[in-house]
């Protein structure tokens, strides 16, 4: 499904980011796994990761290659699209992956803590999607034709808010929103840009007391196989959108709608008894604990 295609997968040394990167492999895509190989909060670094999982996919017959540069860095971003392009003649696709985790109520939470999540998610999608799209860019103003992807990756932590994470479920809103936003930028580059928002227990929900049966169920196999899909040539009339993924449910996750409206009010007191009535017409919104 993805024969010669060239995929950069970030945060691939575990996880949802390894299971990405077996499959595109798989499906004959060169990919370029990216890990700095740090703990789950974001912490140290390691270049064993992702040279494992480039040593398990060439061992089939695969073709990848390891990076390790900080995807939230400029200049890491920036070697990072570089490298495939130089190793494999050019980039087709970029799975925004690479995540951290440091959770805390917002009273504890400290400026570190929301620096850092924020920095790798948010900052982390943005670097190297600007370059993959500079280079697109560049592309088909020289009159080539670009089938390229890019796939960023939310949360329903994001989508319908979960307690104890304000600077992750931030960070995901707002990858949420740039997708949709750089989906309408880079159409006319041939370009598509969506998210996917996966339900699975990695490294970074290890912590969590769960048994075996459920673990099974929230592998990250399950979520891989829409990944590979949003990476083909199939997928190019669908982008701009957030699609939920897990063992037990694929789904689109609607975005803000407007719902029920009424004219400009004048006073304070109006302004109050006019939103109270619209609140009462609106339709609830999805929780985490509906959809977790």
């Amino acid at each position: 499904m993805c024969a010669g295609r060239t995929c950069i997968v970030t945060g691939a040394g575990r996880g949802l980011g390894r299971e990405y990167a077996l499959l595109l492999a798989q499906h004959g895509a060169n990919v370029v796994v990216n890990d700095v190989g740090g703990s789950r909060d974001g912490t140290g670094g390691s270049s064993g990761p992702a040279t494992e999982v480039v040593d398990e996919i060439t061992a089939k017959g695969g073709s990848a290659v390891a990076n390790t540069d900080d995807i939230s860095s400029w200049d890491g971003a920036a070697r990072l699209v570089g490298q495939a392009v130089d190793t494999f003649g050019g980039l087709d696709v970029l799975v925004n992956n690479a995540g951290i985790l440091r959770d805390r109520m917002l009273f504890s939470m400290s400026e570190d803590e929301w620096d850092a999540v924020i920095r790798v998610h948010l900052k982390g999608t943005f670097a190297p999607s600007r370059h993959a799209a500079a280079y697109w860019r560049e592309r088909a103003k020289a009159g080539e034709t670009n089938d390229a992807r890019i796939i960023n990756t939310t949360s329903v932590s994001g989508l319908y808010a979960n307690v104890g994470q304000t600077n992750y479920g931030s960070a995901k809103a707002g990858i949420a929103a740039f997708t949709q936003i750089a989906a309408q930028e880079l159409g006319r580059y041939g370009v598509t840009v969506n998210a996917i928002a996966p339900g699975a227990l990695t490294r970074l929900t290890a912590n969590l007391e769960i048994t075996d049966e459920i673990r099974s169920t929230f592998s990250p196999a399950a979520v891989a196989p829409v990944i590979a899909w949003l990476a083909s040539a199939d997928s190019r009339d669908v982008t701009g959108q957030v699609i939920e993924a897990s063992g037990i449910v694929l789904a689109v996750a609607e975005g803000w709608h407007r719902g029920p409206s009424t004219n400009p009010v004048e006073s304070p007191g109006e302004a109050g008894e006019a939103v109270r009535r619209l609140l009462a017409d609106a339709r609830p919104r999805t929780l985490f604990h509906e959809v977790s």
